[in-house]
């Protein structure tokens, strides 16, 4: 993923993102000589202080078998995106692509014991389904233990994260809110063109807020 020096978010802004409860993401390995790479959609765990990430597949799965040849992988995480026409932009009048997106570069460890897999179901379903804390996975017991057969452990130990929120940000602030205004209008308040908007004027925000005596607009909603 190419980043522009004014496209580079840091951890601070990555984890705030992150935060939002995005935790679904296109997990990605090296597949066999001659073939592409191998791509998985899945849910998430990332604990960020520890620098790991947690998730579980199917064991018929065909990324644990390119894990084991290869466990470098990457997780991508991306949204907030959205086409930009070129006569949104000014001149030259080049269209282009808004959108956030956090690559982790990690290296993969499959967890193949029972309570190495019950540990990481465990915490999962601690953070995504909180409202049933006495829904568990304990080996060798229940309905959930004599699944376990059928499932593989993920643990991503992460070496590098990358993160580029592209939203214009070279512009000056007047063009940027103009094309937030547009932003607006086209997609009346929903899906990925105000998701987009939210970030251009984040970033714009944060931007203003980093140039002294710049001029900031008040932002509305």
């Amino acid at each position: 993923m190419l980043i522009r020096s004014w496209d580079r978010g840091d951890e601070a802004e990555w984890r705030a993102w992150l935060a939002e409860g995005r935790d679904f993401g296109l997990l990605a390995a090296n597949g066999a000589p001659g073939e592409g790479p191998v791509l998985v959609p899945t849910h998430f765990l990332l604990d960020a202080d520890a620098g790991e990430i947690l998730l579980h597949l199917a064991t018929p799965n065909p990324l644990l078998a390119a894990v084991r040849a290869d466990p470098q992988v990457t997780l991508a995480v991306t949204d907030g995106y959205a086409f930009a026409p070129g006569h949104w932009r000014g001149e030259p009048g080049t269209p282009t692509s808004y959108y956030a997106s956090v690559h982790f570069h990690c290296t993969a460890e499959i967890v193949e014991s029972a309570a190495g897999k019950a540990e990481i179901l465990n915490r999962q379903l601690a953070h995504f389904q909180p409202e049933t804390p006495d829904t568990r996975v304990v080996p060798g017991e229940g309905e959930f233990s004599r699944l376990l057969p059928g499932l593989r452990g993920l643990r991503l130990t992460v070496r590098e994260v990358r993160a580029k929120f592209k939203y214009d940000d070279k512009k000056p602030a007047d063009a940027q809110y103009a094309i937030a205004d547009r932003l607006a209008e086209r997609g009346r308040g929903r899906g990925q063109d105000a998701l987009a908007r939210t970030q251009l004027l984040r970033r714009n925000e944060r931007r203003q807020q980093a140039t002294p005596g710049a001029t900031r607009r008040r932002r509305t909603s």
